[in-house]
């Protein structure tokens, strides 16, 4: 690997080299992605700044040397010791204790890998399966899946009800029938009007032909 590379550096940040270090010896030798990773799941608070002062290193190289990023991995990563701010705490009895404010000057330096390393990473990334997805049949987006499971069981609720419902038999209607009633009445009325005045006809004629004989007699 080529230690010669871009540079960016992070001057006068509140933070004690000690404490910087311990994470820049995380991602020393790695490449871009996985030291990202790395210090993205970092619960240091320097981790942040750290992150920002690699993405800035890659930019560095991306635009002055053009190397892309996936070429470039972290060469050295190293903080030394800035000015030191003194404060003074007041104590017992008119004493005075001195308060030290560290500072650190970080540099991150990214260079890209060597013939040999580049080719045995494309060798390693070809060789690496696609975790088994192009064995495996296409995947419906989710809103066609939740279409398609939602008609499916409307169509299973629409035929257990059909088989379930009985058989439905027309019933009388009341009113009709009420009214139907009616009718025959009026009906049977009128027939037993009409038999009673022909047989009070029939009687009429019968009484005036007696008198017409006893007359004549």
């Amino acid at each position: 690997m080529s230690t010669t590379g871009t540079v960016a550096r992070l001057r006068y940040m509140r933070t004690s080299p000690p404490k910087v270090r311990q994470v820049l010896r995380l991602i020393q030798g790695q490449d871009i992605e996985t030291a990202r990773a790395t210090l993205a799941l970092c619960e240091k608070a320097i981790a942040e700044d750290l992150a920002k002062l690699l993405d800035s290193a890659v930019a560095n190289a991306e635009h002055n040397d053009a190397i892309p990023a996936d070429d470039l991995f972290v060469a050295r990563a190293y903080a030394d010791e800035g000015p030191t701010a003194k404060r003074w705490r007041p104590r017992a009895r008119g004493r005075g204790t001195r308060i030290r404010k560290r500072t650190s000057h970080i540099t991150i330096v990214v260079a890209r890998f060597d013939e040999d390393e580049l080719e045995r990473r494309r060798q390693k990334a070809a060789a690496t399966p696609a975790r088994g997805r192009s064995a495996r049949r296409p995947r419906r987006p989710r809103r066609e899946r939740a279409v398609a499971t939602h008609d499916h069981d409307h169509d299973h609720d629409h035929e257990h009800q059909h088989d379930d419902e009985p058989e439905v038999v027309d019933a009388p209607d009341p009113v009709l029938e009420s009214e139907d009633a009616v009718a025959a009445s009026d009906v049977a009325g009128d027939d037993a009007s009409a038999a009673a005045s022909d047989a009070g006809a029939a009687e009429t004629s019968d009484s005036a032909a007696s008198h017409d004989a006893e007359e004549e007699s």
